[in-house]
Parts: C-alpha cells; sequence; structure tokens
C-alpha cells in the first residue's frame, strides 16, 4: 500500500490539493510556496524514508480558534506543509479502502455527501413521526480518541506495517505550544488532511451499532442525532449509547450538552426547524447570533472606510452564508436581517458625519428639508438610535443600498 501512496500520479493529486488548500505554515515556518523547490531537492530521500517505514513527522503547532459563540476555544494542530501532503496522499489511498463500507447515515468528509444532505434526512426522519432526538455530544472527542482503538479500526483493512506505523506516528507526533514539544498519549489533532478520514474509520463502529438496532440518525462528524417515536425511548438510547462508547471505543458523552428533546428546540449543523408535522427547516438563533457577532466585528473595522468599498468586503461573508442556509424554508429571519444589516451601515455614516452641522448637511443633501435636517442633527441621541430613525431611512432607504449592489440576504435565499 506504501507504493501506492508514493506512486507519482497520487503525490501530483495530493499536491495540488495542498496548493489548492493554501493554509498557514507549521513548525518549520515553511509556507505552500516553497513546497516545490523543496521537494525538488529532498523528495528522493522523502520516498525512500517512507517506503522503508522510518519516516518520522515533525510536530504539529498548536493553534487555538475561538469556537462559535465564543465559549471555548477549539485547538487546531497544524501540520508542517510536508506533513499535509504525505497526509493527503495516505487520505487519497486509504479513502477507497474505507468509504465504501461507510454507513449511509454518515454524512462528515465523504466524497459526495454533505451537510444539506444530512439536514435533508433529519427532516425526513421527523416527517416520517420520530419526532424526538437524541442529541448526542461527544466530550472533547478530538482530543480524547484513544490511539490503540483507532489503530485497531484501520488495521481492519490496512495490512501494510510501514502505513500503520506512519499513522500512528502521526497520531503520536508532538505538538508545540509556548515553546515547548508535548508528547501526546491519544487524542487526533484537528488541522490536518487525514483527521477527518480517522474519525469516521472510529465513529463507524457507533454508527454499525444505531443500523443494527434498527435506529434512524445522521451523523456529520462527531455531530449525531439519532430521531425515535417517544422521550422514554430516547432517554433509553441515550443511556445505552453511553454505555456502548465507553466500553468500545473508550469515548464520553457530554451529559451536559446532550439531550433528549424535541428536534424544533435544538440545532443540528446551524439549523433547526419547525413543529409542523412535515417541518420546515430554519436558520437556528444560534447562527443567526454567530453572523451578528462577526458581522459586528466586520463593521468595527469599516467605520472609516469608504461605503462602497465596505460593502464589497461584507458581499463574500453574506453569500457565503445564505449559500450554507439556503435550505431554510422560514425567511422571516432573513428579512429581518436585512434590515439589521441596512441599519448597521446607516450606522456607520452617521458616526463618520461626526458633527451635527455634518450631520445636518448631509441629510439636506439627501432630500430632506433643512428644518427637519437641522433637528434631526441635533437630537443627541446615539448613532444607533439614529440609524432606526426615520430621517435616517428616509435619507437612505433600500434603493440606495442596492444601487451600492448590498445584497439582499432574502433576494438571494429565493434565487436559490
Amino acid at each position: 500500500m506504501m507504493e501506492a501512496v508514493v506512486e507519482r500520479e497520487n503525490m501530483l493529486g495530493a499536491y495540488r490539493r495542498v496548493m489548492g488548500n493554501r493554509g498557514a505554515a507549521g513548525v518549520d515556518a515553511m509556507g505552500v510556496d516553497e513546497l516545490k523547490a523543496y521537494l525538488q531537492t529532498h523528495w528522493e530521500r522523502i520516498k525512500e524514508e517512507l517506503l522503508e517505514g522510518s519516516y518520522r513527522p515533525q510536530p504539529v503547532l498548536r493553534v487555538e480558534i475561538p469556537k462559535p459563540g465564543g465559549k471555548g476555544v477549539r485547538k487546531l494542530g497544524i501540520p508542517t506543509v510536508v506533513d499535509r501532503l504525505i497526509q493527503q496522499a495516505l487520505h487519497q489511498v486509504l479513502t477507497p479502502r474505507f468509504d465504501p463500507g461507510f454507513s449511509a447515515g454518515s454524512y462528515g468528509f465523504r466524497p459526495g455527501r454533505s451537510a444539506h444532505q444530512a439536514l435533508r434526512r433529519a427532516k425526513e426522519h421527523v416527517a416520517e413521526g420520530k419526532r424526538w432526538v437524541v442529541d448526542l455530544d461527544l466530550e472533547k472527542f478530538f482530543d480524547r480518541v484513544h490511539h490503540d482503538v483507532l489503530m485497531s479500526r484501520v488495521s481492519r483493512k490496512v495490512g501494510d506495517k510501514r502505513v500503520l506505523g506512519l499513522i500512528r506516528r502521526y497520531l503520536q507526533a508532538g505538538i508545540l505550544e509556548g515553546g515547548l514539544v508535548s508528547q501526546p498519549t491519544r487524542g487526533t489533532p484537528q488541522g490536518g488532511p487525514l483527521s477527518p478520514l480517522l474519525s469516521n474509520i472510529l465513529l463507524d463502529d457507533l454508527d454499525k451499532e444505531l443500523e443494527r438496532r434498527g435506529h434512524q440518525f445522521c451523523r456529520y462528524a462527531d455531530d449525531v442525532n439519532v430521531y425515535v417515536g417517544s422521550r422514554r425511548a430516547g432517554q433509553r438510547v441515550l443511556d445505552s449509547l453511553e454505555r456502548f462508547l465507553d466500553r468500545r471505543l473508550r469515548l464520553q458523552v457530554n451529559r451536559e450538552k446532550s439531550a433528549v428533546d424535541r428536534p424544533w428546540r435544538r440545532t443540528f449543523l446551524g439549523y433547526s426547524m419547525t413543529w409542523h408535522k412535515r417541518p420546515r427547516p430554519k436558520v437556528a438563533p444560534a447562527s443567526v447570533k454567530r453572523l451578528k457577532a462577526h458581522l459586528k466585528e466586520m463593521f468595527r473595522k469599516g467605520r472609516g472606510r469608504n461605503l462602497g468599498q465596505f460593502v464589497k468586503e461584507l458581499t463574500p461573508t453574506l453569500r457565503g452564508w445564505i449559500n450554507y442556509f439556503r435550505l431554510s424554508e422560514v425567511k422571516g429571519v432573513f428579512e429581518e436581517l436585512d434590515g439589521w444589516i441596512r441599519r448597521r451601515l446607516r450606522c456607520v455614516i452617521w458616526r463618520q458625519w461626526k458633527q451635527p452641522r455634518t450631520r445636518a448637511k448631509g441629510l439636506i443633501r439627501r432630500g430632506l428639508d433643512k428644518v427637519q435636517s437641522w433637528k434631526s442633527a441635533s437630537n443627541g441621541r446615539g448613532p444607533w438610535w439614529n440609524a432606526g430613525a426615520s430621517h435616517m431611512n428616509q435619507a437612505f432607504p433600500k434603493k440606495f443600498f442596492d444601487a451600492l449592489e448590498l445584497p439582499s440576504l432574502l433576494t438571494l435565499r429565493l434565487a436559490r
């Protein structure tokens, strides 16, 4: 199998993928733009070490990023660009061996599968009468993967000891944090190309157990929802899965975040749903809150900027967000967000005007009469209040922002 990993076409495919993904430098500070020159000099040595089974990965660089909602941080392990290349080459060889045997209920990080497919299937389960959900949260999953348990699952379909040894060395690669290198005894670092596949290999045992019991479920990476017909059934499932995960996979269920509840009171992949017999997907409140927090930060940075240029910078974020949430069948949130974004932009304008005299002149230029303009400009209220007041709505109506090509979330959603 290692011969297939280092084979020219496989390595070229891995190289193109790594270059396309870009990504940050690892502990050696080498960027992707330096990879080609490095390989021209060192590839024959690296290839020989891989074939001999003696290649040693470099430590990963520990990076912390805020979790959605600002509650805690997510720890990523950034491999060097060379190790990302080798992991990607491994991924391309291992995926055809493992993926065809994965469960139909598994959607995360698989070719031809997506979060949207998982959401559509979840909706179908509820429409079929499974109106309770076991929302399972695995406690610090990527930090607690047991290496021996994982490697036993990998070895079911991989017989090449060089490949098995290389995967284990990637699991045990040192972690550089605060200038010190530590050696992990468990866990698989998030940040490398191989980590998502390894998580699916480990959790495939959970999927197969759920299938054996006849449960309807959707899993996206470590986000697991099991759909059942009653609260009592859901509680039995939660209790039994907690025992199964502890005994078989050495994983723990986070009881504080796990729950047996109605699907419309839970969030799955950023979505919720309505309570109707044929439920309709909708954007979860927490997802709206995260978008607003992100946009507020952008608005703070854009206070002194040209408004037209700032709108252009907002556009990719808004288009990306609506592309993900295009499955939502509840339009009210998009209308509310459109109004909120326009009010934020009016707030930027009001702040930029600064002085009452400048504000009065600005309102007059926008078509308001002098008396109203001077009265509004000197009202003593704050920028946010004025941004929502009638004088700013009249001076800067929706068509003003349409002319700046500000995307409307509602319009984009209806167009998809």
